[in-house]
């Protein structure tokens, strides 16, 4: 007997919608821009689980824009080196987010804090990507991390765009030779304490809780992750989207974000020394070190390039999906 003519019309039809609706790995590209007004060196280090990328250091000029492509499920950090140079020998070093390899390429190492991360997981579980801005290891400059399409509930921009280096406190500071705020160690990486490291007796989300210092680098960019377990507000996901990441955004380009908002440098003062109550480590009350001029402009700037996605294609998809299945049942 013969096959029924209309699952037969069925299946040519949903088999023409394959070019619009291809099966695969789709690749995702990095977009890498330098807005900062002086050079930035990113580097790059992929998880011990997948090949490094072709390039895991480069040079990057005021204005100048790079993309790269990693391989589908890569997963790894990258960030920006600054103060960068050679010295007589030819060995290469940066002030901050320095690898140690000697070289502009990272060959492997990684950032020694103080540096801002910005983490990926490419095609993780439910085949989204995992992305994150992180401040955990300390912040050297700002970065926002866009989406550029894809769709996903928290598929939106994160980041840190505001110069924290000025404004970090002294403990914290991170001076050039000629004294001029270049990053802003975490409270971790200056006082090697538990409760600020999240090890020992503080190595659980139960027992590990913001800090007077971890609020500080919170209220300032609400969508970094702060410590180590600040999951809740600061991972996003996308699917099938790329990624812009700018060093340096400019927050002047909101014009919603400027409007009754300090736009200079945002300014703290010399917190309580850690163990007092002030200090921080009973995790608990708000920062006693940020004034009110901190302000996170990233979801304005996401308007304006990368904004919030949301899922326009996927209904598409599960109808076909479907179709597929009830098709299956003539045969």
């Amino acid at each position: 007997m013969a096959a029924p003519l209309i699952p037969q019309l069925l299946l040519l039809c949903i088999l023409g919608t394959a070019n619009f609706f291809p099966i695969g790995v789709v690749s995702t590209t990095f977009t890498i821009t330098n807005q900062c007004d002086y050079t930035v060196w990113p580097g790059i280090l992929s998880n011990a689980d997948v090949a490094p990328l072709p390039t895991t250091g480069f040079a990057l000029q005021k204005g100048e824009t790079r993309t790269i492509s990693p391989p589908a499920s890569w997963g790894g950090r990258l960030w920006g080196r600054t103060h960068c140079s050679e010295d007589s020998t030819g060995k290469f070093s940066c002030i901050t987010g320095d690898c140690g390899s000697g070289k502009v390429e990272c060959s492997g190492s990684g950032a020694a804090p103080p540096a801002t991360l910005a983490e990926f997981k490419l095609d993780g579980y439910g085949g989204q990507d995992f992305f994150d801005v992180s401040l955990v290891d300390g912040y050297n400059l700002p970065v926002l991390v866009s989406p550029q399409g894809g769709s996903g509930q928290n598929c939106s921009s994160t980041g840190c765009v505001v110069d924290l280096n000025g404004a970090c406190p002294s403990d914290l500071k991170v001076v050039s030779e000629a004294g001029e705020g270049v990053a802003c160690k975490s409270a971790c990486e200056a006082f090697r304490q538990p409760q600020y490291c999240c090890d020992g007796a503080y190595a659980t989300p139960d027992t590990c809780k913001p800090t007077s210092y971890s609020l500080a680098f919170k209220n300032a960019c609400p969508r970094a992750y702060s410590y180590a377990y600040d999951d809740k507000t600061s991972t996003f996901t996308c699917s099938s989207a790329d990624y812009a990441i700018t060093f340096c955004p400019t927050p002047s380009t909101s014009q919603k974000a400027s409007q009754g908002q300090n736009q200079g440098t945002p300014t703290m003062t010399s917190p309580p020394p850690p163990g007092t109550a002030a200090g921080g480590n009973d995790g608990r009350g708000s920062s006693p070190f940020v004034d009110g001029s901190m302000v996170y402009e990233g979801g304005e700037l996401a308007n304006n390039g990368g904004a919030a996605t949301t899922c326009t294609h996927v209904g598409a998809a599960v109808s076909i999906t479907l179709a597929v299945w009830r098709l299956m049942q003539f045969f």
